[in-house]
């Protein structure tokens, strides 16, 4: 997986090369800031709209080095897509049977808020793609996703069976929770104007993270 968060810390895609920065390095840091660029071209222009002229503008880089990479816009799209999936797959919290309950389902909330907050475009860019039917991803969506829903789902099951939870349908709790998180990225506009401010600081994360844990864990039975 690309790290696009490496991009700041790396030297300028048109410096010479060095003893100390490879091939292998020059060639990641480009793709870095393509893929950071395109992600931000798709969230503002959405795929009909964004072209690789305006993606490369945005990376300061010839256009000729985008199709280099990524050949059109189809793949680099489907890179930018998958490059998300990859990093929220990272953050999620693994759970048994044995599992604390309330130690997950706090992780849980947490890490995902945290990534709303960290990363809003992607969860924008995601959530375009769904409601647009989700044509780039229908796969994922039909494997991977439904798998580690029902995969938790089951867990949880038990859980309530054990008479760990309340929840009795915890595929609903794991909506409510991409709602609820999610919607501080997908609606960062809004919810913005609603607290009187330009953008969101580490403040509202914890907000909103000391609002919702307890919220959700009440619900669970976990207070």
């Amino acid at each position: 997986m690309i790290n696009t968060q490496q991009a700041n810390s790396l030297p300028s895609p048109s410096s010479e090369p060095s003893p100390q920065r490879s091939q292998q390095d020059i060639r990641a840091h480009n793709q870095a800031l393509i893929l950071s660029a395109a992600e931000e071209e798709f969230v503002l222009q959405g795929y009909r709209g964004a072209t690789m002229q305006g993606i490369a503008d945005r990376a300061g880089l010839p256009k000729a080095n985008i199709h280099y990479y990524f050949k059109n816009k189809q793949n680099l799209y489907k890179a930018v897509l998958r490059s998300i999936i990859e990093e929220w797959n990272d953050g999620l919290v693994t759970m048994t049977v044995d599992s604390d309950p309330k130690a997950v389902i706090e992780k849980f909330v947490r890490t995902k808020l945290r990534q709303a907050f960290a990363n809003p475009n992607r969860h924008k860019l995601f959530a375009l793609e769904v409601i647009s039917g989700a044509p780039h991803l229908q796969e994922f969506m039909s494997t991977t996703m439904q798998e580690w829903a029902l995969d938790k789902a089951q867990v949880m099951k038990t859980w309530h069976e054990q008479g760990k939870i309340t929840i009795a349908d915890p595929l609903q709790l794991l909506i409510l929770i991409w709602a609820t998180t999610q919607r501080y990225a997908e609606f960062e506009t809004e919810i913005v104007g609603l607290l009187q401010k330009e953008a969101y600081d580490q403040q509202d994360e914890t907000r909103a993270a000391d609002f919702l844990v307890p919220f959700i864990l009440r619900g669970c039975g976990l207070e």
